[in-house]
């Protein structure tokens, strides 16, 4: 469990909780606090060959007060020892004199406000690793017998 700074990036900010902490493998149970800025990632087409490119994916990016609402992922070791994170968010705020909420893929961008806190669980001896899969050319989680 981890708190980062404000103005430090939440992806950033996973990433050094989990190399200060030692962690290779774990599941990102729980993220609370508030963001100034963020990029919201989403698919808009699923291509047929499963090969997502950026021109599949629409971006939004909000610079504005916004509450954590959810944040899940996973964190494992890629072969050359290097963490891959997968995440995704959601986040409130207020559009238009409504509260709105908008979710997506976790990428750089979003930045912590007055307080971000971060709860990893660490899966200890696994099986688990993070490489590419041929099938959709995206790194994804492999586990070995």
């Amino acid at each position: 469990m981890g708190k980062l700074p404000m103005d430090m990036d939440l992806l950033q900010g996973i990433e050094s909780l989990a190399k200060k902490e030692g962690i290779r493998t774990g599941v990102i149970l729980s993220g609370i606090g508030a963001l100034k800025k963020a990029v919201f990632r989403n698919l808009k087409i699923l291509p047929a060959d499963l090969k997502v490119e950026n021109h599949h994916r629409l971006y939004l990016e909000l610079e504005q007060p916004m509450e954590i609402v959810s944040l899940t992922g996973w964190l494992a070791t890629k072969g050359d020892g290097e963490l891959e994170i997968h995440a995704h968010f959601s986040a409130s705020t207020v559009m238009e004199d409504r509260i709105v909420t908008l979710g997506g893929h976790l990428i750089p961008g979003a930045l912590a406000s007055v307080k971000v806190v971060i709860i990893i669980g660490v899966i200890e001896e696994s099986n688990i690793k993070a490489g590419l899969d041929p099938r959709t050319g995206q790194v994804d989680l492999q586990f070995s017998d």
